[in-house]
């Protein structure tokens, strides 16, 4: 995409990563090719000694998942990003990446349940230390600081209960104390939120939810923001081999050319279904950034550029309150995952955060009545007629 006109955001995710091609195609195509044959013998070395730029094999590099990586990284204003399988793969090669044996990494308490259960089984096989703390305190992540931390990984806002993090003041202490900043987006988007504008090093993104957008896809990525760190990055993933495939690059790639009206959608509606959850009888607590009541509301308004399509809810009648609502909503989807066109909803505690502990849930404030809803692009007055017709039952 070439401009001399600096580009609004909207513009970007629909012409970014799109290069002129020999057949003139406005969409790239797909290079559903393993491997990539050399011109002669002195082409292939010459490719593998970095003296000529070009492809090899795709878990290396192909053309479809480079164009979906660029994309990605311009959205997020970076260096180049990294696509991989899963947002999981994203997250354990940015770790591996990053850290060494011995090393120490502070993450917040709030976070992916399979982020919290990497960190704490499989880190200290490889004598990984983590420090779970909540990140919305930047005296919590000083306290939490050793000679050894080397990662500060926030996630803003958190999984499943939407507290927000202060991403510069965190950087600020990361960079300090020589440490790097890694911030989870996934619930933001680029469209929302620039954490490198904010001081992040690296950024992560299952983009399975917002990226895509579509549930049909299982992907992560990886952006770096400075030349220096993209080699021990790439090397790392071509290594572990958590790549993406060349379809679901396309896919991704597709879907991002709506993110920025897609994620407009999301704000509008979600605002709807946030101030109607909040005077609801049935319903304790409303945790949504575009709510003054939200304890971070007005970081939310400085950091964030839209409050974004997460809700968190927490019900007056516990774990059946919850179980009941899960098992009468028709419209909402009872599914994990989120940040597609269609509202989902889940029980966090036993769903997506099952896999960590009740001590790590409670510390983390997932209680057993806590409702998690990505609020889709359907009508908000559907959403809410289900949300009302199933609450009616709790």
């Amino acid at each position: 995409m070439k401009s001399t006109h600096p580009m609004h955001i909207e513009t970007i995710a629909v012409h970014a990563g799109i290069e002129e091609n020999e057949f003139g195609a406005v969409v790239p195509p797909i290079y559903q090719t393993s491997t990539f044959k050399f011109r002669d013998a002195d082409h292939g070395a010459n490719l593998f000694s970095g003296k000529e730029d070009g492809y090899i094999y795709t878990r290396m590099r192909n053309p479809t998942v480079e164009a979906m990586e660029n994309s990605v990284a311009m959205l997020e204003g970076g260096y180049k990003a990294l696509g991989c399988g899963s947002g999981m793969a994203a997250v354990h090669t940015a770790l591996a990446a990053m850290l060494s044996s011995g090393d120490h990494i502070i993450c917040s308490e709030s976070v992916y349940g399979a982020t919290a259960t990497l960190l704490s089984t499989i880190g200290p096989k490889y004598q990984i230390e983590t420090s779970f703390v909540d990140t919305s305190d930047l005296d919590a992540i000083r306290a939490a600081l050793r000679p050894n931390t080397k990662v500060i990984l926030v996630e803003t806002p958190g999984n499943p209960t939407i507290v927000i993090s202060d991403i510069a003041g965190a950087a600020d202490i990361a960079h300090a104390h020589g440490a790097l900043l890694m911030v989870d987006n996934t619930f933001m988007s680029p469209v929302l939120q620039r954490p490198f504008d904010l001081g992040a090093d690296v950024i992560i993104h299952s983009m399975t939810k917002f990226l895509n957008g579509h549930a049909d896809v299982v992907a992560g990525i990886i952006i770096v923001k400075t030349a220096e760190m993209y080699p021990a990055f790439r090397k790392t993933l071509n290594l572990l081999g958590g790549v993406i495939d060349p379809f679901n690059s396309f896919l991704v790639h597709r879907g991002i050319k709506t993110l920025a009206i897609r994620m407009e959608r999301h704000n509008e509606n979600a605002m709807k279904v946030a101030a109607y959850l909040e005077q609801h009888p049935k319903v304790k607590q409303v945790y949504y950034p575009g709510l003054p009541s939200h304890p971070q509301y007005a970081l939310a308004q400085k950091q964030m550029l839209g409050p974004g399509g997460m809700i968190a809810f927490e019900l007056h009648g516990g774990l059946e309150a919850g179980k009941t609502m899960m098992n009468a909503v028709t419209l909402c989807a009872l599914a994990v995952s989120l940040g597609g066109v269609e509202s989902l909803i889940q029980h966090p505690a036993s769903m997506t955060h099952a896999t960590m502990t009740r001590e790590q849930r409670e510390q983390a404030k997932i209680t057993d009545g806590l409702v998690r809803l990505s609020v889709g692009i359907e009508a908000p007055d559907d959403i809410i007629a289900d949300l009302d017709a199933a609450l009616a039952l709790c």
